[in-house]
């Protein structure tokens, strides 16, 4: 009988690991709200609640208006996620708006915690993301048009066209976090050594060093 229940028990432990597979990237929320309180000092999981929440701590207007994109890539990101909207925490979505200009490009990049999907607002885009066994599937989305990036995989999308286009993504996350290749490899705080990266993209230390003085940030 023992042995018995014990094969219960592994069967239903089995279980439930698989069917937590199923879950969104975030942990359900246990209450009706708990608005984020971004000055807390205690460290969780996420955001501890504030007592005291406004209709306020539920509304972003950052989306409406496009973002100046003259910078290096020629793209722009309006994040949307819980540190603009405090009332997303534990409620597992955010969204962000990408502005890029003719030409621009949101290099390759992952999100750790979050699928992605893309909504054309304007323009066209060519985009892709590769899978671990570096295969890449790419398309070209035009306005009203919609496109998926699996979480954590690597993905980008680029502005082939001669005017500005727009789109608004959406993550199974409140805060889906960004890791930009080109920044975490050529930019990161303290370097990544010059050896590495020479022989990780089989350039000279020079190229190394000009791309790092490229992607330094502002001062």
């Amino acid at each position: 009988m023992a042995t018995r229940d014990h094969g219960l028990v592994m069967v239903g432990m089995t279980m439930a690991v698989f069917l937590a597979s199923f879950v969104s990237a975030d942990f359900d929320l246990l209450q009706d709200v708990c608005v984020a309180d971004l000055a807390s000092g205690v460290k969780v999981n996420g955001f501890t609640c504030k007592s005291n929440i406004s209709t306020e701590d539920f509304f972003f207007a950052g989306l409406a208006n496009p973002a100046v994109t003259n910078n290096t890539f020629g793209s722009t990101i309006t994040p949307a996620s819980v540190q603009q909207i405090p009332g997303l925490n534990t409620l597992g979505v955010s969204m962000a708006r990408v502005d890029y200009a003719p030409g621009g490009l949101n290099p390759p990049h992952t999100h750790p915690r979050a699928t992605e999907m893309v909504f054309m607002l304007e323009g066209e885009l060519d985009v892709g993301f590769i899978t671990t066994d570096n295969k890449l599937y790419a398309k070209t989305i035009k306005k009203g048009e919609v496109f998926t990036f699996p979480r954590g995989l690597l993905h980008y999308q680029m502005n082939n066209g001669k005017v500005p286009a727009a789109a608004i993504a959406a993550f199974n996350s409140q805060l889906p976090g960004t890791q930009r290749v080109p920044n975490a490899l050529f930019a990161s705080s303290p370097s990544v050594e010059d050896a590495v990266l020479t022989k990780t993209f089989q350039i000279g230390t020079k190229m190394v060093e000009k791309i790092k003085s490229r992607l330094a940030p502002k001062k």
